[in-house]
């Protein structure tokens, strides 16, 4: 990922602006289209024209007529939008908002990585960088993960990466073998086994669901294993009053929203800090959303032959249906 150096300059802002009058404003002259994960704080998800997962925000924002792309999330989300839409600007409120999956894949180690498994199919979780994704075969969500896999041929080995439990997870439903890149989520790594069997004992009538990218010791204990959207759809439709939430714990506001009465109780890490919440996922803030959408920057910048070479295993999912 290329960008031009950029620093949010957070003493610049006239203390007596309104700043959500401001970035209402500036979205309407930028014609801009402001994009949310799920991992982000309340005040910019209730901001956002789309909520949602990442890929998810990617294909809305190509299919709008925006000029503009800002992606509050992290940064391979946003370099996912910039492969999708090329001709549109694309820039995010921190460019230091990483992720822990991403940055522990670099595409360069991971190209060195790959000269061991020649014959391979290489799938690529979406949480990887535009470098990583040109590297490799098809690119999967933890949505569509499974589908992907199984749409592989028979006997071809495949290299799976960058989340191993996510990995796991799929070998699991697929009893496809495949080689893993060692990586993970600094959050998901979080939750155990044990923790998990606490808050069980503690709440026996609530509904365990966690990510795919848990630990296999968790997912095996939990009623629903899916990605961001699929938990909150679980908790959208189903009867129970009480859930266990094994993600990062942004995704509660959508849920708190969609079920007022509903008890939602995010898992906590077993070391005691509250990891559930994704630090690079909160650098970003209404105050840098306002200086992203005054000053353009930072942009996110992709050589066009990265960004052509990475679209392909990213069209070739799409393609999959």
């Amino acid at each position: 990922m290329d960008a031009a150096p950029y620093f949010p300059d957070l003493e610049s802002i006239d203390p007596s602006l309104n700043l959500l009058d401001e970035i209402q404003r500036l979205r309407e002259t930028r014609k801009a289209v402001l994009l949310a994960h799920y991992y982000q704080e309340p005040e910019i998800q209730d901001l956002a024209d789309f909520v949602g997962d990442s890929l998810q925000l990617s294909q809305a924002a190509a299919k709008t007529d925006a000029d503009v792309i800002v992606f509050c999330g992290v940064h391979f989300m946003a370099e996912t939008a910039k492969i999708l839409s090329p001709r549109k600007t694309v820039v995010i409120p921190d460019l230091d908002a990483g992720c822990s999956l991403a940055d522990r894949c670099p595409a360069k180690i991971f190209e060195a990585w790959l000269k061991s498994y020649p014959d391979h199919e290489v799938v690529s979780y979406i949480n990887c960088s535009a470098g990583v994704k040109a590297l490799s075969t098809v690119i999967c969500t933890s949505s569509n993960a499974v589908r992907v896999v199984e749409s592989l041929p028979q006997g071809k080995p495949i290299v799976f990466a960058p989340d191993r439990h996510l990995g796991q997870w799929v070998r699991a439903q697929t009893g496809r073998d495949m080689v893993l890149w060692p990586g993970f989520c600094i959050v998901h790594e979080q939750f155990t086994a044990k923790r998990v069997a606490i808050l069980m004992a503690k709440y026996p009538d609530a509904q365990l669901i966690v990510h795919p990218e848990c630990e296999a010791t968790v997912t095996r204990m939990a009623d629903f294993v899916g990605s961001t959207a699929a938990l909150l759809k679980y908790v959208q439709e189903r009867p129970e009053l009480r859930f266990l939430v094994g993600t990062e714990a942004g995704i509660l506001h959508q849920m708190h929203k969609a079920r007022p009465e509903a008890e939602l109780i995010p898992i906590p890490a077993d070391n005691g800090c509250n990891c559930s919440l994704c630090p690079y996922m909160k650098l970003n803030s209404v105050e840098k959303l306002y200086l992203c959408l005054r000053d353009l920057q930072p942009a996110i910048t992709l050589d066009e032959g990265v960004r052509q070479r990475a679209l392909k295993p990213l069209e070739r999912m799409l393609a999959l249906g």
